[in-house]
């Protein structure tokens, strides 16, 4: 995305889903990135354990490890994502956490319908309940649109269900193409919703280390770390990159695929621009941005999922090379659906 841009993702779910939890464990483990998190419930979020530091005015606090939380109702959402997205805030992701009876396509379509220059909708998250899913889809049936909508599902509790496997076989079904993550108590891998910014300095615009870096002073252990339990392939061309061909790759990718990041170089079909892309789940945006003067033309890409098979994956993503001699001005359509259009005041 481009770059002052700061992505706002909607974490829903029914009451006792788990996703205070998820949000706790996602303000823990930020690897270094700012959140804003605007919660519906304030009354339930664990207060001492996200380790508060101080009020910084009405219904915002400071987090211990540099967060921001924020209650809100619906009709103030657009007042306090215009105050987190203030560059003094220093804000990288916002979070919002919907009321267990909330309509989250509501405070999607508010998202959207932000005219905040740096305000970019950044995916719905859907917390299930594993243990309680039949209950639950008995007595709100709506959940099935829910997952409908969703970019990302966290199948939570998947360790306490009867029948775990039936769960996660049903959720799918209903979830359409939105990529199903199982998850005890909340634990999910930050980088599934954005990128985490590392603690120490570094030169260019995309790393691939963190994903397997476990220093001696990390706090947790190599077999404790989240991203022990994915795969993750790291694709770097100095070819561009086919339009099309792209495009089928990201149409079909498989179920198992939560996060795609990086930049996309299209070579004649834009040589103005590369393209930051950001996919959670089915959800797909991308960035135009204009290269840098003397900057190398490259496509970096970071693949996050679990199951995938990295070879095949990376088979095709040699495929999607063409360094073609003239540009194709209907290549780029199937890229363009995907590119937010910008604001007035952008």
């Amino acid at each position: 995305m481009q770059a002052g841009q700061i992505p706002v993702v909607v974490l829903a779910g029914f009451l006792g889903s788990g996703k205070t939890t998820l949000l706790n464990h996602l303000l823990h483990h930020s690897g270094g990135s700012r959140i804003g998190a605007v919660v519906n419930d304030f009354g339930a979020i664990e207060i001492d354990a996200m380790a508060v530091a101080g009020a910084l005015g009405d219904s915002t606090v400071s987090l211990g490890n540099g967060c921001l939380c924020c209650a809100v109702d619906a009709s103030e959402l657009d007042e306090y994502l215009e105050r987190l997205a203030q560059p003094s805030a220093g804000i990288d992701v916002i979070v919002i956490e919907a009321s267990g009876l909330a309509e989250p396509q509501e405070l999607v379509r508010m998202v959207l319908a932000s005219e905040h220059p740096r305000i970019v909708y950044g995916g719905l998250v859907e917390v299930v309940d594993a243990a309680e899913f039949d209950g639950t889809r008995a007595k709100h049936p709506e959940i099935e649109r829910h997952l409908a909508l969703a970019d990302l599902v966290v199948v939570n509790k998947a360790d306490r269900a009867a029948d775990g496997e039936r769960v996660l076989r049903v959720v799918r079904e209903l979830a359409d193409r939105a990529a199903v993550v199982p998850a005890s108590y909340g634990r999910i891998d930050p980088e599934f919703l954005f990128d985490c910014r590392p603690s120490e300095e570094r030169i260019g615009q995309l790393s691939f280390d963190d994903l397997h870096r476990h220093d001696e002073g990390d706090r947790q252990s190599h077999d404790d770390h989240l991203h022990s339990a994915y795969d993750s392939l790291s694709f770097s061309s100095e070819v561009p990159i086919g339009p099309r061909r792209l495009m089928d790759f990201l149409d079909s990718r498989p179920e198992g695929l939560y996060r795609i990041k990086g930049y996309v170089d299209f070579g004649v079909q834009d040589s103005v621009n590369r393209y930051a892309v950001h996919a959670v789940g089915r959800f797909l945006r991308f960035y135009p941005e204009p290269w840098a003067r003397a900057e190398a033309r490259l496509t970096q890409l970071v693949l996050i999922g679990s199951g995938i098979d990295t070879a095949a994956l990376a088979k095709e993503l040699e495929a999607c090379k063409e360094d073609a001699p003239h540009a194709d001005e209907h290549s780029m359509w199937g890229v363009l659906r995907y590119v937010q259009e910008p604001s007035p005041e952008g």
